[in-house]
């Protein structure tokens, strides 16, 4: 089955996250959308954020790998179940955050790019690179230029990834969250034995300027 990473922004570079609880809503998406059965997302409105992360759904259609979001754009690296499944999968999950999106913020019509990046992934050493992509992609917040010009102050990146709650990062590092249940890693290569392997590998890429854009 198909390996792939997306990257889909809002429409023309607009933010599409735009407060923790979009954040969240957009988290618990990944989870419920990820899902065989027809959904209503209202029905969940009465449990805490942790508690829905414990529904019982029907069969997946994706394993979700890594992800990352960002205030105008996300990440997912996916590996498809059954066929057709992420093409399923991608217009669910779009399509229920940009009704919550419209309903919130007053607006209507699309709020994502109609056509995004998505590129197949035949290689185990740029796959294993993609981890690093995605996971360190939030720096471009605090120093938009670290790719092209290398890191300045890397402490102070790395302490920004361990406040940084918006991606799979937390989950590769060994903290326990409800949200970890987005994440199936096992049917991934397991390049990373523990956290401190992680952070290593990491930590690689904040040194060098060979990282490219996807």
């Amino acid at each position: 089955m198909n390996t792939i990473i997306f990257i889909i922004g809002g429409i023309e570079k607009r933010k599409v996250f735009l407060n923790k609880t979009d954040y969240e809503r957009f988290k618990f998406l990944l989870y419920i959308c990820n899902n065989s059965k027809s959904i209503v997302v209202r029905d969940y409105k009465n449990s805490t954020f942790e508690e829905k992360f414990n529904l019982q759904k029907g069969n997946t259609l994706v394993d979700i790998g890594a992800y990352c979001l960002m205030p105008n754009h996300f990440h997912l690296l996916l590996k498809e179940k059954i066929d057709n499944g992420i093409s399923l999968f991608m217009q669910k999950l779009t399509t229920a955050y940009t009704m919550y999106f419209n309903t919130i913020n007053k607006r209507s019509g699309s709020l994502f790019q109609g056509t995004f990046k998505a590129k197949h992934i035949e290689e185990d050493k740029y796959l294993e690179y993609l981890y690093a992509y995605i996971h360190l992609n939030p720096i471009k917040l605090i120093e938009p230029e670290w790719k092209e010009r290398t890191i300045k102050n890397k402490k102070k990146a790395e302490d920004f990834l361990s406040l940084y709650g918006y991606s799979s990062y937390f989950d590769f590092m060994g903290i326990n969250r409800a949200e970890s249940r987005i994440l199936n890693r096992s049917v991934f290569p397991d390049y990373f034995q523990d956290e401190v392997s992680f952070t290593e590998f990491l930590g690689s890429w904040l040194n060098t300027k060979e990282t490219t854009e996807v």
